[in-house]
């Protein structure tokens, strides 16, 4: 067997009756979807639901699995108690995901369970399911501040048990779409509202799985969306496959978006093994010789934890490919790497600390993958999906004040005593020279009523 079907729903507790008290009058259309999904999941018959929802357990760095025989919740804190779940979980399954999981050196599994109660994102959907099937135990998880890709390849991981474990599974994607749609909302409006809901229902409606991974960080804060991880991990578990998809609904009257879709899987298509066609693309995009070098850094010091040794670690051809300054001049630089569009580790030197800018970047490259205190070491199953990028520095002047800056030509230093901070130009999401130099401020901990020093520089930026 394996996923037989894969569900994308909201959550809002105002749709169980006893909650909404005539509320859920308002979203008829999302309610009368959401008992299609639920009778046709008793027509699957499942042995297992797996339930992803972002208001499980969530860490910034791992994903959790909600581990033990099962759990028991109810809409107590919405006014409901008499709403109440006893679910049992399908053991077997958790345990054999987490091994695989630790096998991989993937950070995921049963570790800090906080709270064992179910949580409103899992019951909503099992409000539905349980009015029309009874069987099938269920499988929890919550999603993590990890790249997109990430959730994706978790999803890879569930298909997978539930293949080799003959497992008749269905997928719950919960999660609500954006929360800003309109200016009675409780969230209010923001364009990025909208644009988000429109985005995600195409995205959904042509099952566009690639697509769903490169969603713009930037929009999804900004939309405050609930679901979209949620939405990712399910994408993952339809990885390879044909998928047949029908859009039930999409409504925002209550300026929330609820969008209700239906997967069904089809026979295997080599073409939409979406993270080989993203890895493949990001490595291709590589044309800067400093970018090479930074990248073959990374991928030795991650695979052997031994440092490049220059030049005699170097890719066939690569020396031939470098500028004569990269090993005659000095220079600081930064090497900066991405995730699915989000930042993944950034080190630099402001001025030269090594004999060569070759010399810097690889230096640079390795502590921006094992030793930036934001984040967790990279690991070698991160390494065909990272973007990179170097800027090699210009010597930084003084400057009198802001007016002397431009946040897409000029980085900035902000230097008070031995403290100083610093920011590069022309990154996403700082757009006026005040955030700038905000941001460099308090890298450097220097409170905005000192008085501080400002400097400019020029970069070289290489992709």
């Amino acid at each position: 067997m394996g996923i037989t079907a894969a569900y994308m729903v909201p959550h809002p507790p105002l749709i169980v009756p006893d909650v909404g008290r005539g509320g859920e009058k308002e979203i008829k259309k999302t309610t009368d979807s959401y008992e299609r999904v639920a009778k046709e999941i008793a027509s699957i018959k499942p042995d297992t639901i797996v339930i992803i929802s972002p208001h499980s357990i969530m860490y910034g760095d791992y994903f959790h699995i909600s581990p033990g025989d099962g759990a028991v919740g109810s809409f107590a804190r919405f006014g409901a108690p008499q709403v109440a779940f006893e679910e049992e979980y399908d053991k077997e399954f958790v345990v054999v995901l987490e091994s695989r999981l630790y096998a991989d050196d993937f950070p995921g599994g049963t570790l800090g369970e906080r709270d064992r109660e179910l949580d409103h994102g899992t019951m909503v959907p099992l409000y539905f399911i349980r009015k029309y099937y009874q069987g099938g135990k269920i499988i929890r998880i919550g999603l993590s501040g990890l790249s997109l890709s990430d959730h994706y390849k978790l999803g890879i991981y569930i298909r997978e048990v539930a293949e080799d474990l003959g497992r008749n599974t269905v997928i719950v994607a919960s999660g609500d779409l954006s929360h800003k749609l309109q200016e009675y909302g409780p969230y209010g409006f923001d364009p990025a509202g909208p644009v988000y809901d429109k985005k995600i229902m195409e995205a959904a409606s042509e099952a566009d799985f690639g697509g769903m991974m490169e969603f713009d960080e930037n929009l999804l804060d900004k939309a405050a969306e609930c679901g979209h991880r949620s939405f990712v991990i399910m994408a993952g578990t339809l990885d390879g496959v044909d998928v047949k998809t029908e859009v039930l609904s999409h409504q925002d009257v209550t300026g929330v978006g609820y969008g209700i879709c239906i997967f069904e899987p089809g026979e295997k298509n080599e073409n939409r093994h979406f993270l080989t066609v993203l890895s493949e693309r990001v490595k291709s995009s590589d044309s800067a010789p400093y970018v090479k070098l930074a990248r073959a850094t990374i991928e030795q010091y991650v695979r052997t934890r031994k440092k490049l040794r220059f030049p005699k670690d170097l890719p066939e051809g690569l020396e031939k490919e470098l500028p004569p300054e990269a090993t005659s001049d000095r220079a600081g630089a930064f090497v900066s790497v991405h995730k699915s569009g989000s930042l993944r580790g950034c080190i630099g030197t402001i001025g030269p600390v090594q004999d060569s800018i070759a010399e810097e970047i690889i230096s640079n490259a390795v502590s921006a993958v094992s030793r930036d205190p934001r984040f967790s070491p990279v690991r070698e199953d991160e390494l065909d999906l990272l973007e990179i990028s170097v800027d090699i520095l210009g010597k930084p002047e003084d400057i009198v004040g802001p007016d002397q800056l431009d946040v897409k030509h000029y980085g900035v230093i902000v230097s008070c005593g031995s403290r100083r901070g610093l920011l590069l130009p022309d990154l996403e999401g700082v757009d006026t020279v005040e955030e700038q130099i905000d941001i460099a401020r308090r890298k450097g901990g220097i409170d905005p009523d000192e008085d501080y020093k400002l400097q400019r520089f020029e970069v070289i930026r290489y992709r």
